[in-house]
């Protein structure tokens, strides 16, 4: 059986701090992906959750010192939508709670993907966000990215509603460097959500180091699931050095894995997501392991 070091009394502060902005967040957060659905996340078919269990994740969460959630209007199953789980099981909102929403991918209502909205097109996804989360304005909005086109005009239309008083501070998913300092000329950028783990490409790993030099926070996806993407962690996955530092911790190496991340630098976040109340608990004590810099280089020669 799979040991983890799990503990109601470990709060997820003890992973650190970082500023948004102006906004401070405990550096171990909350992924809301998969919070509407059982299974493979954002497929047209999925199996809705429990509403009631959801809401009692998410709460749990809150009391277990988690105060940035991520989350976007097309994270939907059929009957459940995370932003509207989280309006439901949070509002009236904690003064310290960030929630953090990303636009450009849409899906309609079957759950099937749509053309990436035009710069136009993305002012009514935040109107979209702000009705389902009961916000007047949203935390931070992630512009989220496919391909590596000029992405000015629409992180321009993102900028100009942020001036309107709709939006705080702004991120970019997804992204390349060059759409990274594209994005800086025209507004500040608080964060960047880039796919990132062990094993992580060149490419990866020096994004992740532009931003630690820029103030900016990194906000890594597929942190645990890695190659499974949307469909989670695979079972293939059992690396000899993962697991003996796993054993070495007395966890699980889905918490190696989160305790890695946060070892990549003080800017980096991570946003693991759940359904379960059990997992919730062993991701939030994950950011109070400490690993030391043999199994940090350990796992940074990985290729998993």
């Amino acid at each position: 059986m799979t040991s983890h070091i799990t503990s109601d009394a470990i709060s997820a502060a003890a992973s650190g701090t970082w500023t948004l902005g102006d906004l401070v967040v405990n550096r171990l957060g909350f992924g809301a992906m998969r919070l509407p659905q059982h299974g493979e996340a954002l497929v047209p078919d999925a199996v809705p959750r429990d509403r009631e269990q959801a809401i009692r994740v998410l709460r749990r969460a809150i009391e277990l010192g988690v105060n940035h959630i991520d989350t976007a209007a097309f994270y939907f199953s059929p009957l459940r939508s995370a932003n509207e789980l989280i309006n439901r099981a949070l509002y009236p909102y904690g003064d310290d709670l960030v929630i953090v929403t990303k636009v450009g991918p849409g899906r309609d209502t079957s759950g099937k993907w749509l053309p990436h909205a035009t710069p136009r097109q993305l002012r009514g996804q935040v109107e979209e966000n702000l009705r389902q989360l009961g916000r007047d304005h949203l935390d931070v909005v992630n512009l989220r990215i496919v391909g590596t086109d000029s992405i000015a005009e629409r992180f321009g239309a993102l900028a100009e509603l942020r001036d309107a008083g709709l939006i705080r501070h702004l991120g970019l998913s997804n992204i390349h460097a060059h759409q990274l300092a594209e994005a800086q000329a025209i507004a500040p950028v608080v964060c960047v959500q880039n796919m990132h783990g062990i094993g992580a490409s060149p490419e990866q790993s020096r994004l992740l180091r532009t931003c630690g030099e820029q103030g900016i926070a990194f906000v890594p996806f597929y942190s645990i699931a890695g190659s499974g993407r949307t469909a989670g962690a695979t079972t293939t996955d059992h690396h000899g050095v993962l697991h003996a530092i796993a054993r070495a911790h007395g966890a699980s190496a889905a918490q190696i894995r989160l305790a890695w991340t946060l070892h990549q630098g003080a800017h980096v976040l991570a946003i693991p997501g759940t359904g379960d109340l059990d997992h919730l608990a062993q991701n939030v004590a994950a950011g109070a392991i400490r690993l030391s810099a043999s199994e940090v280089a350990d796992l940074n020669s990985l290729s998993i």
